[in-house]
């Protein structure tokens, strides 16, 4: 197993063979001076200039869509997407026969399993979403070993085995994702001798770390990309386990995505002997919210942290007092005044803002910056 220090210094050299001839970083930690691309940019990006915009790809074998419209390029290279590495992390192995119910057209969440199957010898059934009944049948004559889907579609299909008296005994393998693994669904497979393991990725980057057959502490990051957690809204680094922004770099020669963020919080967890893991999902930091007909986003507070270095952190809050809306600012400063915070606050937010000075530490390292807590009737 390499060492951080071994793995961080080849993907330094992988990194700055990606860049411009006039750009070269000592240090990865020096990527958070490069700017962020979000997902906003990179539809204008692809609308000026169709269908990847300025990223440069190459030897692309396929083209998916997902919603957005955003296009993603497939490569030509076995496990293009790396979705291999987690396979094989979780237990699959050669004769396997994985049943893959995720979809096979417009996005590419089929093919980027199925690339990944095959290149670790493991047969694939690509069955795509729904069919339950057939699902189920199809598992039973051919002998499923392993189930490639949603968390909860492989209850569905055990479930209708069970209803039609099939054998579904000889899956014993569950590599899940694009949707939550509550505890008592992975016990409920568990049960059934399934072993289920989830990963976290996108379309358009790909594996960014997955849980191994022995540990489900976290995830571990993918070799191939480095992930920064920033704080929402910017390109600044937060400290290590805590939450904020999943901003991914990819050093995939065929479409070096750099510094892209992919719309998630997460964290690092603390450092360990083993290789480097995050916490896996905890929310959406797209935090927008729509406050009497003007949105307030977390790129707004940032703003006014940075024209404001007094403030250690800050929070709008949304709350309703049963006949408006209200929305208050509260921020961790140890200044005594905080006109100049009221005045910028409302240039930039455009918005009528209560200012609540609190101590510093006293406001919650969730990677939270705009907690819309109205009733949902309102």
């Amino acid at each position: 197993m390499k060492t951080h220090d071994q793995l961080e210094a080849e993907q330094l050299k992988a990194l700055n063979a990606l860049l411009p001839d006039d750009i070269s970083l000592d240090s990865l930690a020096a990527l958070a001076t490069l700017p962020v691309m979000r997902k906003g940019a990179l539809l204008q990006a692809q609308a000026d200039n169709p269908p990847f915009g300025a990223v440069a790809a190459k030897n692309v074998a396929t083209i998916f869509q997902s919603p957005g419209p955003i296009y993603e390029p497939g490569g030509t290279g076995p496990d293009w997407w790396r979705f291999g590495r987690f396979l094989t992390a979780m237990g699959f192995v050669p004769g396997d026969i994985a049943q893959n119910t995720f979809a096979y057209h417009f996005t590419p969440a089929g093919a980027m399993f199925e690339s990944g199957a095959r290149a670790i010898g493991v047969t694939v059934f690509p069955a795509g979403p729904g069919n339950t009944r057939q699902q189920a049948e199809v598992a039973a004559t051919i002998g499923t070993t392993a189930y490639v889907g949603t968390p909860d579609y492989l209850g569905a299909i055990l479930a209708k085995g069970d209803e039609l008296g099939l054998d579904l005994s000889r899956i014993k393998r569950a590599a899940v994702t694009a949707g939550p693994l509550f505890p008592k669904l992975r016990q409920a497979y568990e049960d059934r001798g399934i072993l289920c393991r989830q990963c976290y990725g996108t379309a358009d980057v790909g594996l960014i770390a997955y849980e191994t057959a022995d540990s489900i502490d976290g995830m571990v990051i993918d070799d191939d990309v480095i992930v920064e957690i920033v704080t929402p809204g910017t390109g600044t680094p937060v400290a290590p386990g805590e939450i904020g922004e999943v901003v991914v770099t990819v050093l995939n020669p065929d479409y070096p995505l750099l510094r892209f963020s992919v719309g998630d919080l997460s964290a690092i967890m603390p450092a360990t002997s083993g290789p480097k893991r995050i916490v896996g999902w905890r929310g959406r930091a797209d935090q927008a919210a729509k406050v009497k007909g003007m949105f307030i986003r977390p790129e707004q507070v940032a703003s006014l942290m940075t024209r404001h270095p007094e403030i250690h952190r800050a929070r709008v809050e949304i709350g309703f007092d049963g006949t408006k809306d209200v929305v208050t600012l509260k921020v961790e400063t140890e200044e005594s005044g905080t006109e100049a915070i009221a005045a910028s606050a409302a240039e930039i937010l455009k918005l009528r803002t209560q200012i609540v000075a609190v101590a510093k530490g006293d406001l919650p390292r969730d990677g939270v910056l705009v907690d819309d807590q109205r009733p949902v009737e309102n």
